[in-house]
């Protein structure tokens, strides 16, 4: 029966992700879950810790975020992509999420450091430690597809940990980022979403592996998921150049402090850790 649950929350959470512009209302989302709207919004509530509309809420403006930033759509275009056809509307909800209008969230999301002339001239925006991180076991999701929207594979993770009690056996949320986003086409970039556990074995739908220990630059970021991008731009174009430092042939990942469902965006804090030889 959990399964089913599951099963459902997992069917929902995809609809949402898929139909950002689309009918998103509880009663809508009862009818992909196929269950009664009265009964459907106490199991969601209860497996996510928000109601659907809180839920639908946070992805609608958090896509919008990663439009603003990394995309040339119109603010309007924006808006009605992510369902909210009245501009006004929708500069109203984002600045209260936000804490500043799209205009000037995008303005500020294309000031972050990509060019190398300056980055190689200044020092890091962001503070770096490096430390001797612990060997982790990691039990997670699979993501393929661009790493903005690694969100909706945390999003199933945390809905199957809840549906099967798993949340005891679970310690930090870590993303891991196997390919460089560069040199391999978006569709084809392999991430996984989930966090490090005891568990001995993956949970079916789930998968295992470990990150190995070691000395690692941490990079500390605070600010919404959707300006993480500026944030490596300075990790290897100004940090790393100046530091002394080699990569080692490892992957890196994100270790987050805090979550979006409690904290406002502009107050995340995510550590980008960069394995060294």
């Amino acid at each position: 029966m959990a399964h089913s649950y599951e099963d459902r929350i997992l069917r929902v959470l995809e609809h949402i992700y898929d139909n950002p512009a689309g009918d998103l209302s509880l009663d809508a989302l009862a009818d992909v879950a196929a269950m009664s709207r009265f009964h459907w919004h106490r199991v969601f509530r209860a497996l996510t810790g928000e109601t659907c509309a809180q839920m639908v809420r946070r992805i609608r403006l958090h896509l919008a975020a990663m439009a603003l930033v990394q995309g040339d759509e119109t603010i309007d275009r924006v808006a009605y992509q992510v369902g909210y056809p009245n501009s006004r509307s929708f500069a109203r909800v984002f600045a209260e999420a936000y804490g500043m209008t799209p205009a000037a969230f995008r303005k500020a999301g294309r000031l972050l450091p990509f060019d190398q002339t300056l980055l190689q001239k200044g020092p890091s925006m962001y503070p770096v430690d490096i430390r001797n991180e612990p060997a982790r076991t990691l039990t997670a999701v699979a993501h393929k597809g661009a790493y903005g929207e690694i969100g909706r594979s945390f999003e199933s993770f945390a809905a199957i940990c809840s549906s099967r009690g798993l949340w005891p056996r679970m310690r930090e949320m870590i993303g891991v980022y196997l390919d460089a986003p560069d040199t391999v086409a978006e569709s084809d970039l392999r991430s996984y979403a989930g966090a490090s556990s005891d568990l001995d074995d993956a949970p079916d739908g789930m998968e295992q592996l470990t990150l190995r220990g070691g000395r690692t630059a941490v990079m500390t970021y605070k600010g919404p998921y959707s300006g993480i991008h500026g944030a490596y731009g300075d990790l290897f174009g100004a940090w790393l150049p100046k530091s002394g430092e080699e990569p080692a042939d490892l992957p890196c990942y994100e270790i987050y402090l805090n979550d979006p469902q409690t904290v406002a965006p502009e107050d995340l804090l995510t550590e980008i850790c960069l394995p060294l030889k």
